[in-house]
């Protein structure tokens, strides 16, 4: 007959062992909010579950002027913008972003449709600290999110 250890004294070894989950969420992403502006309902879509299912606290808007709502309620740590929006675009988002001091600094993410190689300097100029035509991938925008605010 061999020794019996357990983690737990006098732990019966015919009882299911009792496991508590632990919350597993990484310190650096607890808290982190992110603003998704962008007018495909899609689009949205993926984007909550990819920020969810790594620990970021995602708010969504669908146009500019929802948009400059959402940023002064939500105070985001970082804004997700397309520059193709209903009646006012991006570029108009990252002016009026920069107006508000409370939002001048926080990082934007220009995540569009649009060619890279008419919008990307454009962006940049507006305030954008990285720009990526659509489709992205996971790693690369998350590591771009990572890179901005943690």
């Amino acid at each position: 007959m061999l020794p019996q250890t357990y983690d737990q004294p006098h732990a019966d070894p015919s009882q299911p062992v009792q496991l508590k989950l632990v919350n597993r969420k990484p310190a650096s992403a607890r808290g982190i909010k992110i603003l998704v502006i962008d007018d495909d309902p899609f689009v949205c879509m993926g984007l909550k579950v990819r920020l969810k299912a790594n620990h970021y606290d995602p708010c969504f808007a669908h146009d500019a002027e929802s948009a400059l709502s959402a940023a002064l309620t939500e105070t985001p740590d970082l804004i997700i913008l397309d520059i193709g929006l209903p009646r006012r675009d991006g570029y108009f988002v990252m002016q009026s972003l920069n107006a508000f001091p409370e939002l001048a600094g926080v990082p934007v993410i220009v995540l569009t449709a649009r060619d890279g190689f008419t919008h990307k300097r454009r962006c940049h100029d507006a305030g954008a600290k990285r720009f990526f035509e659509k489709p992205v991938g996971n790693r690369t925008l998350l590591r771009a999110i990572r890179e901005l605010v943690e």
